[in-house]
């Protein structure tokens, strides 16, 4: 079993399992080491599948909340506008996510819904040594945002636009 079938899979396990699954079963259902399991989860996640951890296995977080990518660029002083334009429409920035021509699809999780944890994430990224990842792609990135409808979506979708950070998909 390929690694993208054996994922699938595992979403299905975990999806149709009323208690939590263990790593270590879908390790032995699927023939493969746990490590590879841990490292199918992190996969997953990167995808915007909503899988906790907890101390008896891996659930599957349902949500009924519409999702929506958008590609975006602009400068790390706009990081700020940016986010809060999303936040201040009712939309909660799930993730950011590059493609590299080298490493891939590189991911980060944010869960930023609020001003406050927007203020939160950009003293993070001024306190540590790290960079934004729309830095290794100049400024070009994704966000995928989650709202309570489409119609937020398309809000926030045509104020990204308006302020200059929207870009066409390719």
């Amino acid at each position: 079993m390929k690694g993208t079938e054996r994922r699938t899979e595992i979403i299905r396990r975990i999806s149709s399992s009323e208690k939590p699954v263990s790593g270590t079963d879908l390790a032995a259902e699927y023939g493969v080491s746990r490590q590879v399991i841990v490292q199918d989860i992190a996969l997953l996640r990167a995808t915007g599948c909503q899988i906790i951890s907890t101390n008896r296995g891996y659930l599957l977080v349902e949500t009924d909340r519409p999702r929506r990518v958008f590609k975006v660029s602009h400068t790390a002083e706009q990081m700020e506008d940016e986010l809060n334009a999303v936040v201040d429409l009712g939309g909660t920035v799930v993730n950011v996510f590059v493609w590299h021509r080298v490493y891939g699809k590189v991911t980060g999780d944010l869960d930023i819904s609020s001003r406050r944890k927007v203020r939160e994430f950009l003293e993070g990224i001024r306190e540590s040594r790290s960079a934004p990842l729309m830095n290794i792609t100049s400024g070009y990135h994704y966000h995928t945002v989650e709202a309570p409808d489409e119609e937020t979506l398309e809000l926030i979708g045509q104020e990204l636009s308006a302020r200059g950070y929207l870009l066409p998909e390719d």
